[in-house]
């Protein structure tokens, strides 16, 4: 099956969309964009992966669902295209940076900058009805991201991998720790960062890892 993504990913995953999961997955998404308002928006369903090529993946940050209100998702998890207003999670995401690296907020919450830099902004799910928070779940993207983390975690060394709450943190058991630097808190959400999302210090914890390994500090 032809699918458009960055030719790194392309030869990890080229096997993955040959199965039947990913061909039932495919009409399903198909049709849903027929008949819906889907977001992200067709050509960016890959942008993760256009934008954070496999070789130069230093970062893995897990999101579960793209946003679901008008014009919010760009195809990078916690991200939102340029003059949307930032959802309370990434404005939690932006005041832990500024407490731990000391950066200002920035004016946009669009996150292209990260993943250029090599962070991999991945959702389990890659779209989503408007409106309609989890209803492209079970349909198969989850068997699709969870084989992303596997090629990672056994086709790279020496990343770092974010788990931001109890539905990250289970995908913990699909990555090798001894290769890779595993961090884990509380979600970003409202309804959980102050019980460990502020202060968990991980974009500073992952700069000073990255560089440990003599790889180059993300740009937060």
């Amino acid at each position: 099956m032809k699918v458009e993504i960055e030719p790194g990913w392309h030869e990890q995953m080229k096997d993955e969309f040959e199965k039947q999961y990913f061909g039932k997955l495919v009409s399903f998404v198909k049709s849903e964009y027929q008949h819906y308002r889907i977001y992200p928006p067709g050509k960016k369903i890959f942008s993760a992966f256009q934008h954070c090529p496999f070789g130069k993946i230093e970062v893995v940050i897990l999101g579960q669902d793209p946003y679901h209100g008008p014009e919010q998702a760009n195809g990078l998890c916690f991200s939102v295209n340029d003059g949307i207003r930032q959802p309370p999670s990434l404005v939690n995401i932006f005041k832990e940076i500024k407490n731990d690296m000391g950066r200002e907020l920035p004016p946009g919450g669009n996150l292209e900058r990260w993943a250029d830099q090599g962070v991999l902004l991945l959702n389990a799910t890659l779209t989503v009805r408007a409106g309609d928070a989890g209803s492209h779940q079970k349909k198969g993207w989850e068997t699709f991201t969870d084989m992303v983390i596997r090629k990672i975690s056994t086709g790279r060394s020496g990343v770092v991998f974010m788990l931001w709450g109890a539905f990250a943190q289970q995908k913990a058991d699909l990555i090798d720790g001894k290769k890779h630097l595993i961090l884990k808190s509380a979600h970003p959400s409202p309804f959980s960062a102050d019980r460990g999302f502020f202060g968990c210090m991980h974009f500073s914890k992952a700069n000073t890892y990255l560089k440990s390994i003599g790889q180059k500090e993300i740009d937060w």
